[in-house]
């Protein structure tokens, strides 16, 4: 069943994700893609971190892959997103962490230029283990509107 601009509601909320977050994937993804010292080693974490923690790109990027896990096997009428709002790195995320998702969908319109799609906005808040809240951002979300 294709989920369609219509079938969303404001309001609605979703739990999913298991995440466990690891010490080599955190070295991996700085050492690529955000190598800042306190990304690559116990020693040069010795910041306010206090240990090695997980660039705040790796936590939007481990949440991206909960988020398709999440909806593999639904037919979505999504059309992809023209960006994030809002986007806060709460607390930092440590190796030996187990993220989790929480979505609720804040509004939703038609779009008025292009009568086939609709934007919806989200918040997601990504947890640890502890139900400590480490990342929250806003989503809008283009997708199909219902054929006519």
């Amino acid at each position: 069943m294709t989920m369609w601009f219509e079938d969303v509601q404001v309001g609605a909320r979703a739990s999913f994700g298991h995440y466990v977050v690891t010490r080599a994937e955190v070295i991996a993804f700085a050492e690529k893609y955000d190598p800042q010292p306190f990304h690559l080693s116990d020693e040069a974490a010795e910041t306010h971190f206090g240990r090695l923690s997980a660039s705040g790109w790796h936590s939007c990027a481990m949440t991206m892959a909960m988020l398709v896990e999440h909806l593999k096997g639904t037919d979505q009428a999504s059309l992809g997103s023209p960006g994030i709002d809002e986007l806060r790195w709460l607390k930092p995320v440590y190796p030996g962490d187990t993220l989790r998702c929480e979505t609720e969908v804040l509004e939703k319109r038609r779009s008025a230029s292009r009568p086939e799609m609709g934007i919806t906005r989200n918040r997601m808040t990504v947890f640890n283990q502890d139900d400590v809240a480490v990342l929250s951002f806003v989503s809008n979300g283009l997708i199909r509107t219902r054929p006519v």
